[in-house]
C-alpha cells in the first residue's frame, strides 16, 4: 500500500515538473526570437543592386577615370554575388533579398538608370522601402589567360562602390578596386599584397573577392553611416 500510494503522488509531480520545464523553454525561445527579431528590425535595411556595366572610361556618379576593358560574361553576375556574400558576412545590414531587388529593377526602365543612375537607385531604395542603396559599376572583369602558376595575361577587375542614405540621397561612403595582377618582381613594396593573393595568379573572380576584402576593411558601421552628414 505504501508503494502504490507513492507511485500515485510521483507521477503527477513529475508531469508538473516537466510542464514546468517545457513552459519555460518556450518563453525562453519567445524571448529569443523576439530579441532576435528587435535586433533585425534596427539594423539599417539595403539594397545591393545588380552591377551596371559601364562601358565609358568614367564612372557617371564621381568622374573616376578607370582603364576600360574586357567585360567577361560572367563578370556582373559574378561581382555581385561576392558583394552580397562580402555584405552578408559583415552583419552590419538587414539586406534586401536580391530576387526581390531584381524583380522592383524590371518594372523600371534601363535608360533612366544609365542617364541618371544616382535618382533613379535612390527611388528604387525608397520603393523597396530600404535605408541605403549601394550601386556598383563594372568597367573591367578581364580573366586570366594561363594558369595559376604561369599567365599569357593576368585577371583584371575595375569596379566603383557608391553608398547612398535613401532618406536625403547623400552619399556616405564610396569604394574602387582597379587592378591588373602583377609579379612580386614587378613592385617589392606591395609584397603583403602579393601574399594576400596567396602568391599565385588568381582568376578574375579571385582576384574580385580579394579586391572587395580590401575594400570594406574600413568599412563604417551602420550607425556612423545613418548619421553622417
Amino acid at each position: 500500500m505504501t508503494f502504490a500510494h507513492f507511485s500515485r503522488q510521483r507521477g503527477p509531480r513529475k508531469a508538473r515538473t516537466l510542464f514546468h520545464y517545457g513552459a519555460g523553454l518556450i518563453l525562453i525561445s519567445s524571448i529569443l526570437f523576439q530579441s532576435l527579431d528587435a535586433l533585425g528590425q534596427q539594423m539599417p535595411r539595403l539594397v545591393i543592386l545588380p552591377f551596371f556595366v559601364e562601358r565609358e572610361a568614367s564612372c557617371p556618379v564621381c568622374k573616376v577615370v578607370f582603364r576600360r576593358g574586357e567585360i567577361h560574361f560572367s563578370g556582373p553576375g559574378t561581382a555581385t554575388r561576392l558583394l552580397y556574400q562580402k555584405i552578408g558576412a559583415m552583419g552590419s545590414f538587414a539586406l534586401i533579398p536580391q530576387e526581390r531587388v531584381e524583380e522592383a529593377l524590371s518594372s523600371h526602365s534601363p535608360r533612366a538608370f544609365e542617364e541618371e543612375p544616382r535618382s533613379s537607385s535612390i527611388e528604387l531604395g525608397k520603393e523597396l522601402r530600404s535605408d541605403f542603396v549601394l550601386v556598383g559599376f563594372l568597367f573591367r572583369f578581364e580573366e586570366r589567360v594561363g594558369s595559376s602558376v604561369g599567365v599569357e595575361r593576368p585577371a583584371s577587375v575595375g569596379f566603383d562602390l557608391h553608398l547612398f542614405r535613401v532618406k536625403d540621397g547623400k552619399e556616405v561612403w564610396r569604394g574602387r578596386m582597379d587592378e591588373t595582377q602583377r609579379p612580386l618582381s614587378e613592385n617589392l613594396f606591395k609584397m603583403g599584397s602579393f601574399f594576400r593573393r596567396k602568391a599565385r595568379w588568381l582568376t578574375a573572380e579571385e582576384l574580385t573577392r580579394v579586391g572587395m576584402e580590401e575594400v570594406f576593411r574600413r568599412f563604417p558601421g551602420g550607425k556612423e553611416l545613418e548619421e553622417r552628414r
